[in-house]
């Protein structure tokens, strides 16, 4: 009894730095942002407890729902180029190709790269008079004058395509490494029995890989919802909020920046609209956890 009582002294004394920075940087400010929904708080100064118009405001501020709708856009065109992607490039990967981990190395490295320099140099490749894009297109004459990537028409595309280009690499690796679990006796069998190479992705590598296949779906589709930080360089939302995101409002809020006129810090209504956020975050993520079970009874 006395030697438990120390083991669980020991592994106590081990896990205590984690709990504390868990308790401080995590828990802490979940209750904090719970208490100020409920005031109104710039910050500074006195909060004043307001009830529930943090949340009347909310249901009311069309900002806010134009963000919740350019973030399913951004997110849903995110995830259809990614997937498909990602498991294509596995695939390729995973066969006997020259060269493959250079492959790798080369598709995962937009993944160890800062986004904010990822998102600085798309925006010059994307930029509307000297970018290199308008420049290639109009050189191989596929367009007679410049296109505005970063304006209202295109911007939501380009924002994509940058977002696209720093998460296939991630999602690649996981794929990858969920084809290499599979038995290569199953693709044996399957070409001694005239299987081609369709029937046996179709057949074998799909079912196989869809417990990693429902992982990798339920990250990236976290990712996207909450992904901003690429956004808030190369376009700040704009122009006329065709990009603002959800998460790229609520740091406006909580952390505001402009170029002309001071720009008041609302945090309470900030914290109304973080909680309002992780739930819509949490329902989607929660449909998608309801429609994939069967996924898990494919292998």
């Amino acid at each position: 009894m006395i030697y438990k009582w120390r083991r669980l002294g020991e592994n106590s004394l081990f896990l205590a730095p984690s709990i504390i920075l868990t308790l401080i940087l995590g828990i802490y400010p979940l209750f904090w942002m719970l208490r100020y929904m409920f005031y109104d708080y710039a910050g500074y100064g006195e909060a004043l407890f307001v009830g529930l118009d943090n949340f009347r405001r909310l249901l009311r501020d069309g900002l806010f729902w134009e963000s919740v709708r350019n973030t399913f856009v951004f997110a849903g065109g995110k995830l259809l180029l990614t997937l498909p992607l990602s498991l294509l490039l596995a695939v390729i990967l995973n066969g006997k190709l020259r060269g493959s981990n250079l492959l790798r190395g080369i598709y995962f490295m937009p993944t160890v790269i800062s986004t904010a320099v990822i998102s600085v140099v798309f925006y010059n490749i994307f930029n509307s008079y000297n970018g290199m894009v308008n420049t290639v297109l109009m050189k191989l004459h596929l367009v007679s004058q410049p296109i505005d990537w970063l304006g209202p028409k295109h911007a939501m595309l380009t924002v994509i395509i940058v977002a696209v280009w720093g998460a296939v690499g991630n999602y690649m690796l996981l794929f990858l490494a969920g084809l290499q679990s599979i038995p290569q006796d199953l693709y044996e069998s399957a070409a001694i029995d005239g299987a081609n190479a369709g029937r046996r992705f179709w057949n074998i590598t799909l079912p196989m890989l869809a417990p990693v296949a429902q992982m990798v779906i339920m990250l990236a589709i976290i990712a996207s919802l909450k992904g901003y930080e690429s956004i808030m360089v190369i376009t700040e939302g704009g122009p006329i909020g065709k990009t603002e995101v959800m998460y790229l409002y609520l740091y406006k809020l909580l952390f505001p920046v402009s170029t002309g006129s001071p720009v008041a810090q609302q945090l309470g209504y900030g914290s109304a609209v973080g909680f309002a956020s992780a739930l819509i975050v949490g329902a989607v993520t929660g449909l998608y956890f309801f429609f994939s079970r069967k996924m898990n009874k494919v292998y």
